[in-house]
């Protein structure tokens, strides 16, 4: 078993923000192992959200962010169970970050679920002529639509979109995240983004 000294405790903590107790256990599960560590509190990140998805969320905070010279702002409402939570600096931050990616990326929905089923199928429709149109076989072309299709909830679904501060995570990632280090349930509400001339 690998010493997990203070040194190694704090390391952990400084790249993800967890709980000195949390980083400790995370440690000594992946028996040292800095990589192994940060997975497993992601994983209880996700679990943990996982657990509070049927809470009611009725604080929070509405942040804006103004980009590129006051040409485009977002203005985010980013909910979570108690006031408390809704005033620490890491739930702060983290409506701070989606704001940002918000105004970066231009998502066009929060959650595949809030796309209509008439947009789903036409744009399975046009990914299945596109693969046709390049000569591939009817069964080859409807897996192709498929995969094209979960590109573009990456790219259109906030949720969904590379995390802009670290592409190895998504923007559910780090709510997940955020909900395993508070212990609370953390929703998008709404947002709106503006851009100069649209």
């Amino acid at each position: 078993m690998a010493e997990i000294t203070s040194d190694l405790v704090k390391k952990l903590r400084d790249k993800t923000g967890a709980g000195m107790m949390d980083c400790k256990r995370a440690l000594e599960a992946a028996n040292g192992d800095m990589e192994a560590a940060i997975d497993h509190l992601r994983k209880k990140g996700a679990a943990t959200a996982a657990k509070r998805a049927d809470r009611e969320t009725n604080q929070g905070v509405v942040e804006a962010y103004i980009h590129a010279g006051g040409r485009i702002g977002v203005m985010i409402e980013l909910n979570c169970e108690t006031d408390f939570v809704a005033k620490t600096p890491g739930f702060k931050q983290l409506a701070h970050d989606i704001a940002m990616q918000a105004a970066a990326m231009n998502p066009q929905y929060i959650l595949r679920e809030n796309i209509t089923q008439a947009t789903i199928d036409k744009e399975l429709e046009i990914y299945r002529e596109q693969a046709k149109n390049e000569g591939k076989p009817a069964e080859i072309a409807d897996k192709i639509a498929q995969g094209r299709l979960d590109k573009f909830y990456q790219e259109f679904v906030l949720m969904e979109q590379s995390f802009i501060k670290d592409s190895g995570k998504t923007i559910k990632d780090i709510i997940d995240e955020e909900i395993g280090r508070v212990g609370e349930k953390i929703t998008i509400k709404r947002y709106v983004r503006y851009q100069l001339g649209e």
